[in-house]
């Protein structure tokens, strides 16, 4: 299930690059998911009075992680925001899940923390030429890790206390769904209205692919050690690459072909039982 959620937001995420607005699209992509979440909601059962609090932080930390999200594509491309982006945050995860958690990594594990750092440097570049080219890609994709660890750890644990994945799941895309949204519609760009339009199928698209990828996620977050599904979910970024590339036509040398491939098997290591 998390190989797949993997998928699924590789390819929502190549949506987002791909399109003419991204913030339309986030706009569009947050709605579906609130249209779904209400159909569910009747359906489902509440959350437990002790998750709705992780449900609020989850909603703040996702907020800001949209809006870096968009920043950092229009910064840098797939193959290099992606990996970077999606490859930094098992370490968070792994290191908070240890502290405070009390989920401990094995030899296999630790070995993976140090692969995953070897392919991020290999990924951000080791020049100092390269380095200033990307800085600014760079900083904006490594601020999105921090805020995927902040929120999969918020989720991780509201959705353990929630009593229910599925309405857990439910009221979260309710609750993050709507700000974006009232924001571009309150502050947003004149033109929005015609962004909406032009992007309608893919947003739409991406909202369900969206959904489905973190719901999953969630549901394995109740089953599962924090760090190894956070890790697990990260090999999407090759799926990302290969993407990139081929749909893109983004040019992937064979520095950034290498980190992703570094980077996946540190986050398989990382998935190795200690």
């Amino acid at each position: 299930m998390v190989l797949l959620a993997a998928v699924l937001h590789a390819t929502w995420n190549a949506l987002l690059k791909g399109g003419q607005d991204r913030l339309a699209t986030f706009v569009l992509l947050d709605l579906t998911g609130i249209a779904l979440c209400l159909v569910a909601v009747p359906l489902v059962p509440a959350p437990k009075p002790a998750s709705w609090v992780f449900i609020a932080l989850s909603t703040v930390i996702h907020i800001g992680y949209k809006l870096l999200l968009i920043q950092s594509y229009r910064a840098g491309d797939l193959g290099q925001v992606y990996p970077l982006a999606r490859g930094s945050a098992p370490l968070l995860v792994a290191g908070f899940a240890g502290l405070v958690v009390g989920e401990r990594l094995g030899p296999a594990q630790l070995a993976g923390v140090l692969v995953v750092c070897l392919g991020l440097v290999l990924l951000a570049g080791v020049t100092g030429r390269q380095l200033a080219a990307d800085r600014t890609a760079i900083g904006f994709a490594l601020a999105t890790g921090v805020t995927i660890a902040a929120y999969t750890i918020a989720d991780g644990l509201g959705v353990r206390r929630s009593g229910t994945a599925l309405g857990y799941i439910a009221w979260l895309f309710l609750a993050e769904g709507l700000p974006l949204p009232l924001y571009a519609a309150t502050w947003g760009r004149r033109h929005l209205k015609d962004a909406l339009r032009a992007n309608l199928g893919r947003g739409i698209v991406s909202g369900v692919l969206s959904l489905a990828a973190y719901g999953l996620v969630i549901w394995a977050q109740t089953r599962g050690a924090l760090a190894v599904v956070a890790a697990l979910r990260e090999t999407s970024v090759i799926i990302a690459a290969l993407i990139g590339s081929i749909v893109f036509g983004e040019r992937f040398g064979w520095r950034r072909t290498v980190a992703a491939v570094v980077v996946t098997v540190g986050i398989v290591l990382l998935n190795t039982p200690p």
